[in-house]
Protein backbone atom coordinates (compact mmCIF):
# COMPACT_ATOMS: atom_id res chain seq x y z
CA UNK A 1 0.00 0.00 0.00
CA UNK A 2 1.48 3.01 -0.86
CA UNK A 3 1.44 6.02 2.04
CA UNK A 4 -1.61 8.84 0.46
CA UNK A 5 1.52 11.60 1.11
CA UNK A 6 3.59 9.44 -1.62
CA UNK A 7 0.55 9.22 -3.83
CA UNK A 8 1.29 12.34 -5.65
CA UNK A 9 5.51 11.51 -5.37
CA UNK A 10 5.43 8.08 -7.13
CA UNK A 11 3.84 8.12 -11.06
CA UNK A 12 0.72 6.06 -11.46
CA UNK A 13 2.67 3.72 -14.17
CA UNK A 14 4.91 2.67 -10.44
CA UNK A 15 2.06 2.13 -8.52
CA UNK A 16 0.10 0.01 -11.32
CA UNK A 17 2.65 -1.82 -12.95
CA UNK A 18 3.40 -4.99 -10.42
CA UNK A 19 1.80 -7.76 -12.23
CA UNK A 20 -1.23 -9.33 -10.16
CA UNK A 21 0.22 -10.86 -6.53
CA UNK A 22 -1.72 -14.27 -7.12
CA UNK A 23 0.08 -14.85 -10.35
CA UNK A 24 3.57 -13.48 -9.31
CA UNK A 25 3.06 -15.84 -6.40
CA UNK A 26 2.50 -18.92 -8.93
CA UNK A 27 5.21 -18.19 -10.67
CA UNK A 28 7.40 -17.84 -7.78
CA UNK A 29 6.13 -21.79 -6.59
CA UNK A 30 6.69 -22.94 -10.05
CA UNK A 31 10.49 -21.43 -10.30
CA UNK A 32 10.81 -22.55 -6.63
CA UNK A 33 9.41 -25.87 -7.63
CA UNK A 34 12.11 -26.47 -11.03
CA UNK A 35 15.44 -25.31 -8.40
CA UNK A 36 14.30 -27.81 -5.44
CA UNK A 37 14.17 -30.71 -8.60
CA UNK A 38 17.22 -29.57 -10.04
CA UNK A 39 19.82 -32.18 -8.25
CA UNK A 40 17.75 -34.74 -9.72
CA UNK A 41 19.01 -34.01 -13.33
CA UNK A 42 22.34 -35.50 -13.34
CA UNK A 43 23.20 -33.70 -16.63
CA UNK A 44 23.39 -30.65 -14.89
CA UNK A 45 26.59 -29.78 -12.53
CA UNK A 46 25.40 -28.68 -9.21
CA UNK A 47 28.35 -26.50 -8.57
CA UNK A 48 27.46 -24.26 -11.74
CA UNK A 49 23.78 -23.95 -10.44
CA UNK A 50 25.05 -22.76 -6.78
CA UNK A 51 27.04 -20.08 -8.76
CA UNK A 52 24.03 -18.66 -10.32
CA UNK A 53 22.54 -18.45 -7.45
CA UNK A 54 25.03 -16.42 -5.32
CA UNK A 55 25.31 -14.22 -8.28
CA UNK A 56 21.52 -13.81 -8.69
CA UNK A 57 21.72 -12.55 -4.64
CA UNK A 58 24.41 -10.25 -5.37
CA UNK A 59 22.74 -8.67 -8.21
CA UNK A 60 19.26 -8.76 -6.80
CA UNK A 61 21.03 -6.82 -3.54
CA UNK A 62 22.72 -4.36 -6.18
CA UNK A 63 19.11 -4.02 -7.93
CA UNK A 64 17.73 -2.94 -4.50
CA UNK A 65 19.94 -0.04 -4.47
CA UNK A 66 20.17 0.86 -8.21
CA UNK A 67 16.39 -0.21 -9.53
CA UNK A 68 14.32 1.41 -6.48
CA UNK A 69 16.35 3.89 -4.72
CA UNK A 70 18.19 5.18 -7.91
CA UNK A 71 21.57 5.18 -6.39
CA UNK A 72 24.37 3.57 -8.73
CA UNK A 73 26.81 2.01 -7.29
CA UNK A 74 30.69 1.21 -8.83
CA UNK A 75 32.03 -0.67 -5.68
CA UNK A 76 29.62 -3.35 -5.07
CA UNK A 77 32.29 -5.52 -5.01
CA UNK A 78 33.67 -4.82 -1.67
CA UNK A 79 30.95 -5.82 0.34
CA UNK A 80 31.14 -9.08 -2.14
CA UNK A 81 34.78 -9.71 -1.09
CA UNK A 82 34.57 -8.76 2.08
CA UNK A 83 32.44 -11.40 3.18
CA UNK A 84 33.97 -13.75 1.44
CA UNK A 85 37.79 -13.01 3.07
CA UNK A 86 35.85 -12.82 6.41
CA UNK A 87 34.40 -16.62 6.02
CA UNK A 88 37.39 -17.95 4.98
CA UNK A 89 38.93 -16.16 7.24
CA UNK A 90 36.71 -17.88 9.99
CA UNK A 91 35.95 -21.07 8.77
CA UNK A 92 39.73 -21.95 7.71
CA UNK A 93 42.02 -20.27 10.18
CA UNK A 94 39.63 -19.87 13.44
CA UNK A 95 38.37 -23.07 12.65
CA UNK A 96 34.45 -22.50 13.18
CA UNK A 97 31.28 -23.68 11.03
CA UNK A 98 29.69 -22.18 8.04
CA UNK A 99 27.03 -20.95 9.94
CA UNK A 100 28.96 -18.53 12.31
CA UNK A 101 31.45 -18.10 9.27
CA UNK A 102 28.26 -16.37 6.99
CA UNK A 103 27.46 -14.70 9.99
CA UNK A 104 30.58 -13.28 10.58
CA UNK A 105 31.00 -12.65 6.97
CA UNK A 106 27.36 -10.55 6.76
CA UNK A 107 28.10 -8.82 9.87
CA UNK A 108 31.79 -7.61 8.45
CA UNK A 109 30.00 -6.80 4.95
CA UNK A 110 27.28 -4.61 7.16
CA UNK A 111 29.42 -2.79 9.09
CA UNK A 112 31.94 -1.91 5.85
CA UNK A 113 28.29 -0.99 4.01
CA UNK A 114 27.59 1.41 6.75
CA UNK A 115 30.88 3.42 6.65
CA UNK A 116 31.00 3.39 3.07
CA UNK A 117 27.32 4.55 2.71
CA UNK A 118 27.92 7.36 5.55
CA UNK A 119 30.18 9.03 3.38
CA UNK A 120 28.79 7.80 -0.27
CA UNK A 121 25.36 9.40 0.37
CA UNK A 122 26.60 13.01 1.16
CA UNK A 123 26.66 13.26 -2.26
CA UNK A 124 24.75 12.66 -5.80
CA UNK A 125 24.54 11.15 -9.37
CA UNK A 126 28.13 10.64 -11.19
CA UNK A 127 29.94 11.76 -7.64
CA UNK A 128 28.02 9.03 -4.90
CA UNK A 129 29.48 6.57 -7.83
CA UNK A 130 32.85 7.65 -7.95
CA UNK A 131 32.96 7.78 -3.96
CA UNK A 132 32.10 4.48 -4.29
CA UNK A 133 34.71 3.39 -6.73
CA UNK A 134 37.23 5.10 -4.60
CA UNK A 135 36.41 3.61 -1.38
CA UNK A 136 36.19 0.28 -2.85
CA UNK A 137 39.40 -0.06 -4.54
CA UNK A 138 40.88 1.43 -1.52
CA UNK A 139 39.42 -1.73 0.31
CA UNK A 140 40.83 -3.78 -2.47
CA UNK A 141 44.30 -2.17 -2.26
CA UNK A 142 44.08 -2.89 1.70
CA UNK A 143 43.36 -6.40 1.30
CA UNK A 144 46.00 -6.87 -1.10
CA UNK A 145 48.61 -6.23 1.73
CA UNK A 146 46.66 -7.89 5.05
CA UNK A 147 48.31 -11.17 5.53
CA UNK A 148 45.43 -12.67 6.73
CA UNK A 149 43.86 -12.35 2.92
CA UNK A 150 46.68 -14.46 1.47
CA UNK A 151 47.11 -11.78 -1.04
CA UNK A 152 47.44 -12.82 -4.95
CA UNK A 153 46.72 -16.30 -3.29
CA UNK A 154 43.72 -15.67 -1.27
CA UNK A 155 42.52 -17.94 1.48
CA UNK A 156 42.23 -21.42 -0.18
CA UNK A 157 40.89 -24.80 0.73
CA UNK A 158 37.78 -23.51 3.05
CA UNK A 159 36.32 -26.18 4.66
CA UNK A 160 32.45 -26.49 3.95
CA UNK A 161 32.27 -28.21 7.32
CA UNK A 162 28.74 -29.36 9.00
CA UNK A 163 25.98 -26.87 8.87
CA UNK A 164 24.34 -26.78 12.71
CA UNK A 165 26.25 -30.06 13.61
CA UNK A 166 24.27 -32.19 11.78
CA UNK A 167 24.27 -31.26 7.33
CA UNK A 168 27.38 -32.41 5.74
CA UNK A 169 28.37 -29.88 3.29
CA UNK A 170 30.94 -31.97 1.36
CA UNK A 171 28.22 -33.04 -0.67
CA UNK A 172 27.29 -31.01 -3.79
CA UNK A 173 23.52 -31.88 -2.97
CA UNK A 174 23.72 -30.60 0.40
CA UNK A 175 25.17 -27.45 -0.39
CA UNK A 176 23.23 -26.92 -3.05
CA UNK A 177 20.01 -26.98 -0.75
CA UNK A 178 21.16 -24.52 1.53
CA UNK A 179 22.61 -21.95 -1.09
CA UNK A 180 19.27 -22.43 -2.44
CA UNK A 181 17.58 -21.41 1.11
CA UNK A 182 20.14 -18.65 1.36
CA UNK A 183 18.84 -17.43 -2.00
CA UNK A 184 14.92 -17.47 -1.18
CA UNK A 185 15.40 -16.06 1.80
CA UNK A 186 17.44 -13.25 0.56
CA UNK A 187 15.09 -13.33 -2.53
CA UNK A 188 12.31 -12.70 -0.53
CA UNK A 189 13.70 -10.24 1.82
CA UNK A 190 14.78 -8.17 -1.38
CA UNK A 191 10.61 -8.54 -2.72
CA UNK A 192 8.98 -7.35 0.66
CA UNK A 193 11.30 -4.47 1.37
CA UNK A 194 10.37 -3.56 -2.53
CA UNK A 195 6.64 -3.92 -1.68
CA UNK A 196 6.46 -1.80 1.94
CA UNK A 197 6.04 1.50 2.67
CA UNK A 198 9.96 2.12 2.73
CA UNK A 199 9.99 0.97 -0.65
CA UNK A 200 7.50 3.41 -1.69
CA UNK A 201 9.44 5.81 -0.52
CA UNK A 202 12.34 4.41 -2.13
CA UNK A 203 10.67 5.04 -5.29
CA UNK A 204 9.79 8.01 -4.69
CA UNK A 205 13.30 9.37 -3.99
CA UNK A 206 14.37 7.95 -6.76
CA UNK A 207 11.63 9.65 -8.95
CA UNK A 208 11.55 12.88 -7.60
CA UNK A 209 13.61 13.66 -4.30
CA UNK A 210 12.79 17.50 -4.04
CA UNK A 211 9.39 16.41 -3.57
CA UNK A 212 10.36 13.50 -1.02
CA UNK A 213 12.04 15.81 1.07
CA UNK A 214 9.09 18.29 0.83
CA UNK A 215 6.78 16.03 2.32
CA UNK A 216 8.63 15.88 5.34
CA UNK A 217 11.17 12.38 4.62
CA UNK A 218 14.98 12.46 5.90
CA UNK A 219 16.01 11.13 2.52
CA UNK A 220 19.90 11.12 3.69
CA UNK A 221 18.68 8.26 6.13
CA UNK A 222 16.39 6.30 3.44
CA UNK A 223 19.32 6.37 1.54
CA UNK A 224 22.08 4.88 3.97
CA UNK A 225 19.43 2.55 5.27
CA UNK A 226 19.09 1.15 1.62
CA UNK A 227 22.99 1.19 0.95
CA UNK A 228 23.33 -1.08 4.21
CA UNK A 229 20.99 -3.16 3.47
CA UNK A 230 22.06 -3.73 0.04
CA UNK A 231 25.43 -4.23 1.27
CA UNK A 232 24.40 -7.06 4.04
CA UNK A 233 22.75 -9.21 1.43
CA UNK A 234 25.81 -8.16 -1.02
CA UNK A 235 27.70 -10.17 1.93
CA UNK A 236 25.56 -12.93 2.08
CA UNK A 237 25.89 -13.73 -1.41
CA UNK A 238 29.80 -13.12 -1.25
CA UNK A 239 30.03 -15.25 1.98
CA UNK A 240 28.03 -18.28 0.48
CA UNK A 241 30.27 -17.93 -2.50
CA UNK A 242 33.38 -18.56 -0.61
CA UNK A 243 32.12 -22.18 1.16
CA UNK A 244 30.67 -22.98 -2.22
CA UNK A 245 33.25 -22.88 -4.11
CA UNK A 246 36.08 -23.27 -0.66
CA UNK A 247 38.15 -19.76 -1.51
CA UNK A 248 38.25 -16.16 -0.96
CA UNK A 249 40.53 -14.28 -3.69
CA UNK A 250 40.85 -10.82 -4.99
CA UNK A 251 38.73 -11.50 -7.79
CA UNK A 252 36.05 -11.19 -5.32
CA UNK A 253 36.62 -7.67 -4.08
CA UNK A 254 38.37 -6.57 -7.35
CA UNK A 255 36.10 -3.70 -9.25
CA UNK A 256 35.47 -5.65 -12.48
CA UNK A 257 32.95 -7.27 -9.92
CA UNK A 258 31.44 -4.26 -9.68
CA UNK A 259 30.96 -3.68 -13.12
CA UNK A 260 30.28 -7.54 -13.79
CA UNK A 261 26.73 -6.71 -11.21
CA UNK A 262 25.98 -3.62 -13.27
CA UNK A 263 25.91 -5.58 -16.67
CA UNK A 264 23.30 -8.23 -14.51
CA UNK A 265 20.81 -6.28 -13.54
CA UNK A 266 20.86 -4.02 -16.58
CA UNK A 267 20.66 -7.64 -18.81
CA UNK A 268 17.56 -8.78 -16.71
CA UNK A 269 16.24 -4.99 -16.19
CA UNK A 270 16.58 -2.54 -13.47
CA UNK A 271 13.64 -2.17 -11.67
CA UNK A 272 12.60 -5.65 -11.68
CA UNK A 273 11.99 -8.19 -9.23
CA UNK A 274 12.98 -11.22 -11.26
CA UNK A 275 15.64 -9.06 -14.28
CA UNK A 276 18.91 -9.63 -11.84
CA UNK A 277 18.00 -13.37 -11.19
CA UNK A 278 17.74 -13.74 -15.43
CA UNK A 279 20.61 -11.45 -16.28
CA UNK A 280 22.88 -13.12 -13.76
CA UNK A 281 21.78 -17.05 -15.24
CA UNK A 282 22.75 -15.42 -18.64
CA UNK A 283 26.41 -13.77 -18.09
CA UNK A 284 26.97 -17.11 -15.73
CA UNK A 285 26.13 -18.90 -18.54
CA UNK A 286 27.58 -17.11 -20.81
CA UNK A 287 31.48 -17.14 -19.13
CA UNK A 288 31.03 -20.65 -18.71
CA UNK A 289 30.42 -21.72 -22.39
CA UNK A 290 32.91 -19.19 -23.67
CA UNK A 291 35.53 -20.47 -21.30
CA UNK A 292 37.55 -21.81 -23.65
CA UNK A 293 37.52 -18.80 -25.83
CA UNK A 294 40.19 -17.24 -22.94
CA UNK A 295 40.11 -13.18 -23.38
CA UNK A 296 37.52 -13.40 -26.20
CA UNK A 297 34.75 -13.97 -23.65
CA UNK A 298 34.38 -10.68 -22.17
CA UNK A 299 34.46 -9.14 -26.17
CA UNK A 300 31.27 -11.41 -26.81
CA UNK A 301 29.29 -10.70 -23.49
CA UNK A 302 30.31 -7.17 -24.54
CA UNK A 303 28.68 -7.52 -27.39
CA UNK A 304 25.34 -9.71 -26.24
CA UNK A 305 25.13 -6.70 -23.51
CA UNK A 306 25.23 -4.25 -26.08
CA UNK A 307 22.97 -5.39 -28.25
CA UNK A 308 20.27 -5.91 -25.35
CA UNK A 309 20.80 -2.62 -24.55
CA UNK A 310 20.05 -1.00 -27.73
CA UNK A 311 17.28 -3.73 -28.20
CA UNK A 312 16.02 -4.15 -24.73
CA UNK A 313 15.78 -1.14 -23.49
CA UNK A 314 14.83 -2.02 -20.37
CA UNK A 315 16.32 -5.35 -19.77
CA UNK A 316 15.26 -8.57 -21.04
CA UNK A 317 12.06 -8.91 -18.11
CA UNK A 318 11.61 -5.33 -17.50
CA UNK A 319 10.43 -5.41 -22.03
CA UNK A 320 8.32 -8.85 -21.11
CA UNK A 321 6.49 -7.96 -18.16
CA UNK A 322 4.19 -5.75 -20.14
CA UNK A 323 3.67 -8.59 -22.42
CA UNK A 324 2.31 -10.85 -19.63
CA UNK A 325 0.28 -8.51 -17.69
CA UNK A 326 -1.93 -8.17 -20.94
CA UNK A 327 -1.96 -11.81 -21.37
CA UNK A 328 -3.26 -12.27 -17.40
CA UNK A 329 -5.64 -9.08 -18.21
CA UNK A 330 -7.34 -10.81 -21.00
CA UNK A 331 -7.55 -14.12 -18.67
CA UNK A 332 -8.90 -12.73 -16.01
Amino acid sequence: MIPPSLSGAIPTTLATRRIAPRAMTLVYLVLLAIALLMPFQHAIYLVFLMKILCLALFACAFNLLLGYAGLLSFGHAAFFGSAAYATAHVCKVLGYGPATGILIGVAVSTVIGFVFGSIATRRQGIYFAMVTLALAQLLYFVAIQMPLTGGEDGIQNVPRGVLFGVLDLSSDTAMYYVVLAVFVAGFALVDRTIHSPFGNVLQAIRENEPRAISLGYDVNRYKLLVFVLSAALSGLAGSTKAVVFQLASLADIHWHGSGEVVLMTLLGGVGTVLGPVVGATIVVVLQTLLASAGSWSTVVVGLVFMSCVLLFRRGLVGELAPLVRKALARLS
